[in-house]
């Protein structure tokens, strides 16, 4: 560091210009009067007294008396600390302005716009270890690998776990489907074409953020249920629907376990208008007032307002409208809807079917 670098950095550290000055030359002159040191920098003689004094309030400098005023530099101990403490000072302010920079307080807000990938990845990671309904994911191989500690958490903790790999080649499939997902995902699919981050946890949060080859780079960080079911349709229609599973936890026998009420029509539908008998559980919280709900019962009734002419398989687009379920349960009649049922007496989260039986089983 040359004399003005260290000019500079005293000023940084609070001195003024004209103490900086003073100080570096008395450092060079050991001992001076208060002309000579007028002299050997750049403060003028008329000031240099009352820079004297203010160095020397700093414990910077000390003064005495020899036939004038005379000032010698004291052990730069002191003065070394101060600085060093600044320094440390500094380096936490840097530090916690980086750390509120990436992480806003989202648990304040129902919409925060952040600006790097890291911090809607970290809310992500974070939201899924405490997911205990459903997470649906939409991410590369190797962020999955890094999530499969927070999506193992929640799988434990009895959520289903949806999830939509995107690798960057295409001729990738076999190895996806090779990959472990034991323990891990409930169902997986893959998806060929460039997509963008996505996690949808327990109804009440989303995280998402564009692809890397996206012009616009910034995350979205969502903790409401409102806006959260925008996100939640986004991902059925365009990131999982149509595209190949590759792994696939359940059966296909019961029990069979649906978190969302049109996924269970696609299947159910066709049984019961076949005449079989499903004897379903169902939990979820009562439209009005919102209290916890669960109970077991045959599906008499499914009712959905699409247009088109029943099939065996039901596009989740053809049931875009209202989705409702007539279950008879212990003597009481229930009507079950799905995410934001309003005019059902139950809005279902999730869906088991215990048994099916056709209508000659006895």
């Amino acid at each position: 560091m040359d004399t003005a670098e260290l000019r500079t950095a005293l000023r940084n550290a609070g001195l003024s210009q004209y103490q900086a000055e003073a100080y570096v030359a008395l450092l060079q002159l050991g001992a001076a009067s208060a002309t000579e040191l007028a002299d050997a920098c750049a403060v003028p003689t008329a000031r240099i007294y009352d820079v004297l004094r203010d160095l020397e309030s700093k414990g910077y400098i000390e003064t005495y008396e020899q036939d004038s005023l005379h000032a010698r530099a004291c052990d730069p101990k002191s003065v070394m600390e101060d600085l060093k403490s600044r320094a440390v000072q500094l380096d936490e302010a840097a530090e916690e302005i980086e750390a509120r920079w990436q992480q806003p307080a989202v648990d304040r807000h129902m919409l925060s716009i952040v600006k790097r990938f890291e911090t809607v990845f970290s809310r992500a990671e974070e939201m899924i270890r405490e997911a205990d309904g459903e997470v649906q994911l939409s991410v590369t191989p190797e962020q999955f690998d890094e999530l499969k500690p927070a999506l193992s958490e929640a799988y434990e903790n009895g959520a289903l776990v949806k999830v939509v790999l995107h690798p960057e080649r295409t001729d990738d499939l076999e190895a996806l489907a090779q990959r472990e997902y034991r323990g891990v995902a409930t169902e997986v699919r893959h998806r060929t074409l460039p997509t963008p981050f996505v996690a949808i946890v327990d109804r009440t949060g989303a995280c998402f953020a564009p692809h890397d080859n996206s012009v616009n780079q910034y995350g979205v960080l969502v903790d409401d249920y409102t806006l959260t079911y925008v996100f939640h349709w986004y991902f059925q229609t365009a990131l999982w629907e149509v595209w190949d599973v590759v792994y696939d936890a359940q059966t296909g026998e019961p029990p069979i376990v649906y978190s969302d009420i049109r996924h269970f029509v696609q299947d159910a539908e066709p049984l019961v208008r076949d005449g079989n008998r499903i004897v379903a559980h169902i939990k979820g919280y009562e439209t009005d007032g919102r209290d916890p709900i669960e109970f077991t019962g045959e599906v008499t009734d499914v009712y959905y307002t699409a247009v088109s002419t029943p099939t065996d398989t039901l596009s989740f687009s053809e049931l875009a409208g209202q989705v409702c379920l007539t279950v008879e349960a212990d003597g009481e009649t229930y009507t079950v809807g799905g995410w934001g049922a309003v005019l059902e007496d139950v809005e279902a989260n999730r869906i088991t079917i215990e048994s099916i039986s056709g209508t000659t089983d006895g």
